[in-house]
């Protein structure tokens, strides 16, 4: 837990969550934060996805490098 890349990788993780929770909730809810919204958050959670799984198989990498 000590790893500052693990702790970067959770964060990415989260903040990808934060966003599908967001888009989710203006889907459900409507209206015009839907409208206005709901593509641009698609396209964030998307970027922040693959940044998320850069992260991670970086971690996984440089895990397996060190031991």
């Amino acid at each position: 837990m000590g790893d500052p890349l693990f702790v970067i990788v959770v964060l990415a993780v989260l903040a990808v969550a934060v966003v599908l929770m967001l888009g989710i909730g203006g889907f459900a809810k409507g209206g015009e934060f839907n409208r206005k919204n709901s593509n641009r958050l698609m396209r964030l959670r998307l970027l922040m996805q693959a940044l998320a799984v850069v992260l991670i198989l970086l971690y996984i990498y440089l895990k397996r490098q060190t031991g």
